[in-house]
């Protein structure tokens, strides 16, 4: 459960901070965080089951899996927030 929200959290603000270097496909503070969230969860038990940042497969909290868990859900957050912001500036066009 604390992985989750880990996972969650890092997501959010993965996303964030992706809206704030992408400014072209930002969705605004709220949708950034929302994407995020769903990026950070779904990234975090991709990876994490896939074995490449630790977290979901092993199912340890050590100080590591917690990083690997963090890393993941960021990075997850970050692209789905592009790969939507892409998408919205497409269909916009």
């Amino acid at each position: 459960m604390l992985e989750l929200i880990i996972q969650l959290l890092s997501g959010a603000v993965g996303g964030n901070l992706a809206g704030g270097l992408m400014k072209n496909f930002s969705l605004g503070t709220l949708w950034n965080s929302i994407v995020g969230i769903l990026g950070g969860g779904l990234g975090g038990q991709i990876l994490g089951a896939l074995g490449l940042f630790g977290g979901a497969a092993g199912g340890s909290m050590d100080i590591g899996s917690i990083i690997g868990s963090i890393v993941s859900s960021g990075v997850g957050g970050g692209v789905l927030l592009a790969i939507v912001g892409i998408i919205k500036k497409a269909l916009a066009k």
